[in-house]
């Protein structure tokens, strides 16, 4: 048992709403990296316009997970289709609650027949360990935490580097001095440089080609002065912590739903096992939406877009639930198009408000009332202006749809969800998830 837990903080707060509504907060931005290199606008010109360089080595919590049941755990979970999880295959994990409702998703990596890495915030690799030590599996565990949370500080265990971007396979091929090996998307192959060996993971981001390599932390400092170099010729940018957190609003991945663990009785055990100061007891809710109901802000992964990587072809936790919620999903997901005279007057007050970004729920209306919420909001300098990632109601989610966002901060408990505080309102147009047409039609063909 933590201590404090989780449930200690519920439990002292009175709920879970007050335990994590901070109106006001700051928006999460990875550590270590200099928050800007070239400037942000720079930085997302360069992974649409040219080839980007993105350091994504400190703010990830790797956890192997190691032994002959390490397929069964993480199948008995996840929603995912394991019969042909090839070896250097990632996915995007997906596990859920009893009531179908996403705990978060991660990257699980397979490095061995019984061995795989799953990276990402925690909150997955938390209940994966929990429900393998309840459940007895034959596995073993080891964890690098992030550079922020890591005991003792030091160096991560892995580097991750990204180069996307039109330019992005100029620059790889001539790091390597030549083509990499032929890669399916999400698929790894292993590379060297000089001697250095390491993984090259087919990935992009913002609709853009890519790789992502991860390699031994031994190797970053060389690896990621060769990539500068072969750079070079191709005006390849740096991309700082600000402009890192911006292409999720593009490629449609929502990257901090709420996990649906906070109200069910017989996850009490759970809840006392997680610490307060942890992932799931710190991590913020605002925004103009309010509910006293923590359930409100849970989602399913069919809302998230993940329908297709449910597999009903095994068995696992929440697949009777997940085969309910198939055919009575409520909401969508879509991007909001800001109106960019609204985001320069109510934002910026009148002048261009420079970087935005929050992961505000913000209460999406029409003339009908409330149709949905934000989930992650940022300034997009290609687009011209500012998109949202949002939940909204299906009958609302045809693209073209003119809405209303409610942009400011709900005190909180106290005051009724519904109260007119007297926010501005910021118009907004419906456009598809992931705004991106590339990432919508050609980005996963080889997946």
């Amino acid at each position: 048992m933590a201590v404090p837990s989780l449930q200690d903080g519920i439990d002292k707060a009175g709920s879970p709403i007050k335990l994590l509504w901070k109106p006001g907060a700051a928006p999460w931005t990875p550590e270590v990296v200099e928050r800007e290199y070239a400037g942000w606008r720079q930085e997302q010109a360069a992974w649409h316009e040219g080839v980007a360089l993105l350091n994504l080595s400190h703010h990830m919590f790797d956890m192997w997970i190691e032994g002959p049941d390490a397929t069964r755990l993480l199948a008995d979970h996840g929603v995912n289709n394991f019969e042909n999880f090839a070896l250097g295959q990632a996915k995007q994990y997906v596990p859920v609650t009893k009531d179908g409702n996403i705990v978060t998703d991660g990257i699980l990596a397979r490095e061995a027949e019984n061995k795989y890495l799953l990276s990402g915030i925690p909150a997955a690799q938390h209940w994966v360990q929990y429900h393998a030590e309840k459940g007895g599996y034959d596995v073993a565990f080891a964890t690098d935490a992030s550079s922020a949370f890591r005991q003792g500080g030091g160096d991560p265990k892995l580097f991750r580097y990204q180069i996307q971007g039109p330019l992005a396979k100029d620059v790889v091929e001539r790091a390597f001095g030549g083509p990499l090996p032929e890669t399916k998307f999400f698929h790894s192959a292993p590379v060297a440089l000089d001697g250095r060996h390491f993984r090259a993971l087919r990935h992009g981001m913002a609709g853009q080609a890519g790789f992502e390599f991860i390699g031994p932390w031994e190797h970053a400092a060389y690896v990621h002065e060769a990539f500068l170099k072969a750079g070079e010729p191709f005006g390849l940018v740096q991309v700082g912590a600000l402009a890192y957190t911006t292409p999720s609003v593009e490629s449609g991945w929502i990257p901090s739903p709420v996990p649906g663990i906070y109200s069910d009785p017989d996850l009490r055990e759970y809840r006392e096992q997680l610490a307060l100061f942890g992932i799931e007891g710190q991590r913020p809710l605002n925004g103009s939406y309010f509910s006293e109901d923590i359930e409100d802000y849970y989602a399913s992964p069919y809302e998230l877009g993940y329908g297709k990587m449910i597999s009903f072809r095994h068995d696992f936790l929440g697949r009777d639930a997940l085969v309910k919620a198939k055919e009575a999903v409520r909401r969508t997901k879509v991007t909001l198009v800001f109106d960019a005279d609204d985001v320069r007057e109510l934002i910026g007050r009148g002048q261009d408000p420079g970087f935005v970004l929050t992961y505000a729920r913000h209460r999406v209306e029409n003339v009908t009332g409330l149709v949905g919420m934000t989930m992650q909001t940022a300034s997009i300098d290609p687009v011209g202006t500012v998109l949202s990632l949002t939940l909204i109601d299906t009958a609302y989610a045809e693209p073209g749809t003119e809405v209303w966002v409610v942009w400011g901060e709900h005190p909180g408990p106290g005051t009724a969800p519904e109260a007119d505080l007297g926010l501005p309102r910021i118009r907004a147009t419906v456009r598809p998830a992931p705004f991106n047409q590339h990432a919508r039609t050609l980005y996963r063909r080889n997946a």
